[in-house]
């Protein structure tokens, strides 16, 4: 039977008995399941309203909540549940990641420390609270904890990933090059790395083995227009101005539109000569300006 079968089932059989509260039950469950959070919410509060120390109930209220982007109630759903049973792992740790949804990242790394006194190997508690650090910046913190991660779970790609950027901040290239080759061993597809191992080779220098990793980014992830503007500076650099060219139309074609692209637009313009095209790319790159890393002052300067 499929679910949706299963559903129509359970609907039938509340239809005839209204107080049947374990049909409701499952019905609320798959119905969840299934991707119908707001269908689903309203047998949980149906629920709850007879169940009141139910910790089961409120759990997955929290995840319905979250689900429906309402995080405030997600909040008070999961307290709910763990106030019943303050033993819950899996509350703690959705109430910590409602937290850091909600840039909360104190309060977050404590529910996920709770989720650790309940299991010490709880590779994705010690994930969370690295991706908690990281997102605060303190990054010694959270290169530890994504250690502790990878101890435990070595075919975390996330975790290799981040450790990886930390050490290429850090400006340990090997170190970083290293975790990203992780990351493509474990996930042959994750093009995030390709364009990471592809920054680290233009900085040292080694275009044509950027060229290459540029090529496999755009590969698996055609929208990366980060990708585009650093494949293009590379053929600039190289005197290679037409391919350039047709590097940055394609980002176009794929939807580029960000403040940064179009500034590089223009300086390849500049360098082509295109007078009108480059002052276009400069207004173009001032209306997008929440994306635009280059300052106001010196695109009004170049445009005079």
């Amino acid at each position: 039977m499929s679910k949706l079968d299963k559903i129509e089932e359970l609907q039938n059989i509340l239809k005839e008995d209204h107080s049947n509260f374990q049909a409701r039950r499952q019905l609320a469950v798959l119905l969840l399941d299934s991707g119908f959070p707001k269908e689903a919410l309203q047998h949980f509060l149906y629920l709850s309203k007879f169940f009141e120390d139910d910790s089961g109930i409120y759990y997955n209220l929290g995840i319905v909540y979250e689900k429906l982007k309402e995080l405030d109630k997600a909040v008070d759903a999961y307290k709910k549940a763990i106030e019943i049973s303050p033993e819950e792992a899996d509350a703690h740790y959705n109430l910590g990641l409602v937290y850091m949804d909600k840039k909360m990242y104190e309060e977050a790394v404590d529910c996920f420390e709770t989720v650790l006194t309940y299991d010490k190997d709880d590779s994705n508690a010690y994930f969370s609270i690295g991706l908690c650090y990281f997102k605060e910046g303190k990054y010694d913190g959270a290169k530890y904890y994504f250690e502790r991660t990878v101890e435990l779970n070595d075919e975390d790609i996330y975790a290799h990933f981040y450790i990886g950027n930390i050490l290429k901040d850090k400006g340990d290239l090997d170190g970083a090059e290293s975790k990203f080759n992780k990351v493509l061993e474990i996930s042959p597809e994750y093009s995030w790395a390709y364009f990471n191992l592809a920054s680290i080779d233009y900085e040292r220098g080694d275009y044509d083995r950027a060229i290459e990793n540029l090529k496999k980014t755009l590969e698996f992830n055609p929208k990366d227009y980060d990708a585009y503007i650093v494949y293009a500076k590379i053929l600039a650099k190289l005197g290679r101005l037409e391919e350039a060219d047709e590097i940055l139309d394609t980002a176009e074609d794929q939807g580029a539109n960000t403040g940064d692209f179009y500034y590089i637009y223009a300086q390849l313009e500049k360098l082509q000569g295109e007078e009108e095209e480059y002052k276009e790319y400069l207004k173009l790159a001032m209306q997008n300006r929440s994306t635009l890393s280059v300052s106001l002052k010196k695109i009004q300067a170049e445009m005079k």
